[in-house]
């Protein structure tokens, strides 16, 4: 197994990307956030608003922000200019919301880490303006769900 991130005397290192053609590339990412029933249903009755202020509409600000603050967070990351960030968070159940982040660029490498740290990003918002409630809440299950352009695309 080759790691990308080693040059040849094993040492870290970021990638070289000035020889690749820039194209579109997208990915899709999700993390999913149990708040448990009771937290579920008291902020789906408030209208999703705490203290602090609007959950959902906050937590989809920080994740933005998050995707376009990667390469400072991660530190071989490429910094990018994103065309696209889009945010959707849902309940998936009475105790869970889903939160997926599709993230797009036209760029020589792909948006795979944006994504994960968009979705990142706003899972700890949320966690963050309803901690007050619940000490319970997990943020669990964050993973690649897509991604298109590249040498590959992938699907899960």
């Amino acid at each position: 197994m080759e790691f990308t991130h080693l040059d040849k005397d094993q040492r870290p290192t970021m990638v070289d990307v000035s020889e690749k053609s820039a194209t579109e590339r997208t990915a899709i990412a999700e993390c999913f956030v149990f708040l448990g029933p009771d937290i579920m249903k008291a902020f789906s009755d408030s209208g999703w608003t705490s203290k602090k202020g609007p959950i959902l509409d906050t937590a989809i600000i920080a994740g933005t922000m998050a995707a376009k603050k990667t390469s400072e967070l991660i530190p071989f990351c490429h910094p990018l200019n994103l065309k696209s960030v889009k945010i959707d968070i849902k309940p998936v159940d009475e105790a869970r919301l889903r939160i997926e982040a599709r993230v797009k660029v036209l760029d020589q490498t792909g948006v795979e880490m944006e994504a994960l740290t968009a979705v990142s990003g706003a899972a700890l918002t949320i966690y963050d303006m309803c901690k007050a409630v619940s000490k319970d809440i997990v943020i669990e299950s964050t993973r690649l769900v897509e991604k298109t352009g590249g040498k590959s695309d992938y699907k899960r």
